[in-house]
């Protein structure tokens, strides 16, 4: 196929009548992006509120067993100097 043919054919494909829209599509689309959009929302939120209750809950944790410290030697250090 040579450039004038594809030139043609496209003409052809443009001057067609296009496809007929149904007339609730707009509506039906609205409806499923609002949708998307709270489902979205809905996630996020509680994605927030996992991260602040992990957030809490390390934070009472690390309060409570202070995982800063050294822990307490289970044996007693050699007396030198008797």
């Amino acid at each position: 196929m040579n450039r004038t043919e594809r030139e043609a054919a496209v003409r052809q494909i443009m001057e067609r009548a296009s496809a007929p829209v149904p007339p609730d599509l707009r509506a039906e689309a609205v409806r499923h992006g609002e949708r998307l959009l709270r489902r979205r929302q809905v996630v996020r939120r509680v994605l927030w509120l996992l991260a602040c209750a992990a957030a809490v809950a390390f934070s009472v944790w690390a309060a409570r067993v202070h995982p800063w410290t050294q822990p307490p030697s289970r044996t007693t250090p050699p007396l030198t100097g008797w």
